[in-house]
């Protein structure tokens, strides 16, 4: 059996796609600073998919990070999920969202207390500053955000 080299980076990889370039870029997590294009230099939009396994590392970030725990059989859930990967967008290099499927991943989904979905935790410095229950509207939950974000 090989065994990982000790300099490895066995950290999850996500591909971003640069809203200003269309380039994509494979981007570990981090817990400073935020992803840039490697091509055009600009932010990039910070949604990432984790699992009980990867999430402290994924929810570990610069900037407030915005944990949606979703489920793809719930009808709101299929509703919040394009508003926050439009946030991810509209804030890129300002904000993070870590989505967290709940049937696959029973650990994290507990962890929150998700037993209504979806559930929105905002974590700033890795601990929860705000909890958002069921489906916002984009300006509502904009509203929500704002104070976390500076904005």
């Amino acid at each position: 059996m090989d065994m990982p080299d000790a300099t490895e980076d066995t950290r999850p990889v996500s591909l971003l796609t640069c809203k200003s370039c269309g380039a994509r870029n494979r981007i570990r997590p981090s817990a400073k600073g935020v992803p840039a294009c490697g091509t055009c230099k600009a932010a990039l939009p910070w949604l990432v998919d984790a699992s009980d396994s990867t999430f402290d590392t994924e929810a570990d970030a610069a900037v407030p990070v915005v944990v949606d725990l979703w489920a793809p059989w719930c009808g709101p859930c299929r509703f919040v999920g394009p508003i926050l990967a439009e946030l991810a967008r509209d804030y890129a290099g300002k904000l993070k969202v870590v989505k967290i499927n709940v049937d696959d991943n029973p650990r994290t989904s507990e962890r929150f207390q998700a037993y209504s979905i979806p559930t929105m935790m905002v974590l700033k410095g890795g601990q929860p500053v705000d909890r958002i229950v069921g489906a916002l509207p984009k300006d509502q939950l904009v509203a929500r955000l704002a104070p976390h974000l500076g904005a």
